[in-house]
């Protein structure tokens, strides 16, 4: 599936409900200057393609909520080419963005009194005389250079660039992004759960809870100091693309985290449950398909944050 044709078929899932979606060429993107994105997508000849998407299911003045996926439709991993044994099953790294497409759907066919906005910047990452390299510096769209220092690391570039453009657009008053980001998760905690940052204690209990009705879990990570010192302690560069030492997955949110302004945030990472199905922990699931999860989870906390008491006559 390549970026244009995921555009086609979430304007054939999402338009004929009455919701917004617009579709943003590559000259468009240019214009924005998202150097990290489009320096990710240079690599291949298949043109980036940027989803700005709108449902409205509450009052104007309401804040959105601001979801985020990662649309990576192939990720090769660029000249740090992934191994050729697994490489097939990257072709599910567009899964957080698949998730956001679902959540938005189940939200408008429960008529949920929400306003949500989603982006989803859509690309692939394949080596080619044209693909970035190591050692590239690019200028993230809050103005912070960020060294890349490891091409197979791309969905840092492409979620930074993300949800700069979704801050300063929509003026959410809540951010979750759903992201493939970092094999660490796999390892770590297998298909079990998936990876969650939170910055909000509030919107942990929620997602907790949300996790615990759907039976998909969550297992919240860590935000520490010490991560953020680990990605952004090098002089030539604000912020760095893979961070010195290890814990790849909190290295990463640290790295994200570096593009939240004063805003709750949620980072999914989905690595572990997103991709494909290796065993069968949930009755749902298909072997050796892709997954879809956590959707239920994030449908069940949107459902939350729209209908506060179960009573609610809203809902």
């Amino acid at each position: 599936m390549t970026p244009l044709h995921f555009a086609q078929e979430t304007v054939n899932e999402l338009c004929p409900c009455g919701i917004k979606v617009e579709v943003r060429d590559k000259e468009w993107i240019e214009s924005k200057r998202m150097f990290g994105f489009l320096a990710v997508a240079r690599g291949s000849c298949e043109p980036p393609i940027f989803l700005d998407i709108h449902y409205c299911g509450g009052p104007p003045e309401q804040k959105p909520i601001l979801l985020v996926g990662k649309g990576i439709t192939y990720d090769s991993g660029g000249l740090c080419l992934k191994p050729c044994a697994n490489m097939s099953t990257h072709r599910a790294d567009v899964c957080g963005a698949a998730c956001v497409i679902a959540a938005i759907r189940a939200a408008n066919a429960l008529s949920l009194p929400l306003n949500i906005n989603a982006v989803i910047p859509l690309c692939e990452n394949m080596p080619s005389g044209m693909a970035m390299k190591c050692g590239d510096i690019v200028t993230g769209l809050n103005g912070k250079t960020i060294k890349i220092q490891a091409t197979n690391q791309e969905g840092r570039l492409l979620l930074a660039d993300g949800l700069v453009y979704g801050q300063q657009t929509h003026k959410p008053r809540l951010i979750i992004d759903v992201t493939s980001m970092t094999e660490g998760t796999t390892k770590s905690l297998g298909s079990g759960a998936t990876a969650v940052f939170c910055n909000s204690q509030t919107m942990w209990g929620q997602l907790e809870k949300a996790s615990v009705i759907t039976g998909d879990r969550v297992w919240r990570m860590p935000l520490w100091k010490y991560f953020t010192h680990q990605v952004t302690r090098f002089p030539s560069h604000d912020v760095d693309n893979k961070g010195h030492g290890d814990g790849a997955p909190c290295l990463a949110a640290a790295f994200l985290n570096e593009f939240i302004s004063c805003v709750d945030w949620i980072h999914m990472d989905i690595t572990g449950v997103g991709m494909k199905c290796e065993d069968k922990l949930l009755t749902y699931l298909t072997k050796g398909r892709m997954t879809g999860r956590p959707t239920r989870t994030l449908i069940q906390l949107l459902y939350q944050l729209a209908c506060p008491s179960s009573d609610s006559k809203a809902c």
